[in-house]
């Protein structure tokens, strides 16, 4: 009896460690907090597409990287499918998004507040001018935020 609680307490301990150490690998750094050094440019505001969105968008560079950050002001609709998405002209289409002229950045993490997103290194920037959350099931625009504006 005493081999079985034994053995189920080291279960239990090695689980716990196994669970906490995987929590603290898992932070990536699209959730890393700004850093008082970093440099702000491209800002943006959120106009609604195909659903209410609301919001800033800036392009922050920090130690050599760049990344995408919404403020504590986005928010947006749930939906399926949904998307950060570069988009090459100011204003963007409702539905119909055609592959040449968008990159996709990554899954949209929550549909409000603060979130930041890392931009490819090799990514030419000016050759995008907006920014989108877009729902790829179906080929919507639910907001954009002209880059610059």
């Amino acid at each position: 009896m005493k081999v079985k609680i034994l053995a189920f307490l080291t279960t239990l301990t090695l689980l716990t460690v196994g669970c906490t150490k995987n929590v603290d690998s898992k932070q990536s750094v699209n959730e890393a907090e700004p850093v008082a050094s970093a440099q702000v440019s491209q800002p943006g505001k959120f106009v609604g597409g195909e659903h209410p969105t609301q919001g800033n968008i800036k392009v922050v560079t920090e130690n050599g990287k760049r990344y995408l950050e919404l403020d504590e002001s986005f928010k947006t609709s749930k939906g399926p499918d949904l998307f950060v998405i570069l988009y090459r002209n100011q204003t963007v289409p409702i539905s119909g998004i055609k592959e040449k002229d968008y990159l996709k950045i990554a899954a949209l993490q929550k549909t409000s507040g603060n979130q930041r997103y890392l931009l490819p290194n090799n990514l030419n920037l000016v050759d995008y001018k907006s920014v989108v959350i877009w729902c790829r099931q179906f080929n919507a625009t639910f907001g954009y935020a002209p880059l610059g504006s």
